[in-house]
This record gives C-alpha cells, structure tokens and sequence, in this order.
C-alpha cells in the first residue's frame, strides 16, 4: 500500500520550490512576508491551491491579489526547476486556519478564567 500519493508528493515539491522561488526571485515587497503552509494539488496535476499566511492578516486580500498575478511567472519558474511534464496552475488561497486557531485559543483561555472566578 502507498503511504502518500504522487499528488501529494508533488504539492509538498511544488510548496518547497514555490518557498524559494517567494524568498529569493520575487521582487514584490507586499509578497515579501508569505509563508507557504500547504499545496493542494488535483488528481491529474492540473492544478493546484496554494495556502499561504501572512504576518499581518489585513494584507491578505492585496497578498493574494499579488500572488495570483504572480501565478504565471511562478508556474514558469517552476516548471523550469521541476522535472514534471505538466506543471500545475497555480491558484492562490489565505489560509485562516492559523487566525480561528488563535481566536479559538483566546475563548477557552476566557472561558477557564471565567471558571476560576466561579470556583472562587
């Protein structure tokens, strides 16, 4: 039995080049602080939804905008690093599982402070 398929193989590559490619080839100072947290990529490499993260979260919607014009220049750069036939389209997606998590985080520790205070 396979333990990861060729899809996920290829999205874990296409993350660890594309984190490349965002720090040391693109000149775009708003892209300057993405962080590429996972690669989705469809059964047959056709394409691919790229999560990424931002320091600041208000910059998301203008980060994205960013990257998906950057998308063809990326998907260039890549298929010229990668030995793949067919290189994914890139289609670009903030990731705001790192924000519910924090703000889930938030509530319980209120909600056990609120406990203590009962208990008292």
């Amino acid at each position: 039995m396979q333990e990861f398929g060729r899809e996920e193989r290829v999205g874990a590559e296409i993350r660890r080049e594309l984190a490349g490619l965002l720090r040391n080839e693109v000149r775009d100072p708003r892209l300057a602080s993405v962080t590429v947290q996972e690669v989705r990529v469809v059964r047959d490499l056709s394409h691919a939804k790229v999560y990424f993260t931002v320091m600041d979260s208000a910059q998301a919607k203008a980060t994205q905008s960013a990257l998906n014009k950057a998308a063809a220049f990326l998907r260039r750069r890549l298929a010229e690093s990668m030995a793949l036939r067919v290189v994914p389209r890139l289609a670009f997606v903030y990731d705001k599982s790192i924000e519910t998590g924090n703000r889930l985080s938030s509530l319980i520790d209120q909600a056990v402070a609120n406990d203590g205070k009962h208990e008292d």
